[in-house]
């Protein structure tokens, strides 16, 4: 499972909102506020810049998906709502499908479209990568 943004920032609201234990203090707390601080610095990045990510994704994957002919495989229908958990729905809708269509492709052992796939798929991974910062925080 792949949380999404609203579900980091509201399991950071409910961590800071809880209140600590006495065994909590020390290190245990210190490490705990700087995951706290890591998660929100990563949603961050993903506010940024993951709707339109989420977008372009969709848009290829379902590219793809269309152009792969001779294959039974049903491209999920397209949405307008720009809302995240929508275009997270969409995504996976799409991506399912284009996990179907990777398996057809590499049962037929077809390689074009298995390397269209392959270069899809790193394609995606750039477009969601976070940068972690180079150095922790200062303590």
């Amino acid at each position: 499972m792949t949380p999404t943004l609203p579900e980091i920032l509201r399991g950071n609201f409910i961590a800071l909102a809880t209140p600590a234990t006495p065994e909590m203090a020390g290190d245990f707390m210190g490490a705990r506020i700087g995951v706290i601080g890591m998660l929100n610095f990563l949603a961050a990045q993903e506010a940024e810049r993951g709707t339109s990510a989420a977008i372009l994704e969709n848009r290829a994957i379902a590219a793809l998906l269309a152009s792969a002919t001779g294959y039974d495989i049903t491209v999920p229908a397209a949405s307008d709502d720009l809302l995240p958990t929508a275009l997270d729905s969409q995504n996976a809708a799409l991506r399912r499908a284009l996990i179907a269509l990777h398996t057809a492709a590499e049962d037929r052992r077809d390689t074009a479209l298995d390397t269209r796939i392959l270069a899809l798929y790193i394609i995606m991974a750039e477009g969601r990568k976070l940068v972690l910062p180079s150095s922790p925080p200062p303590q």
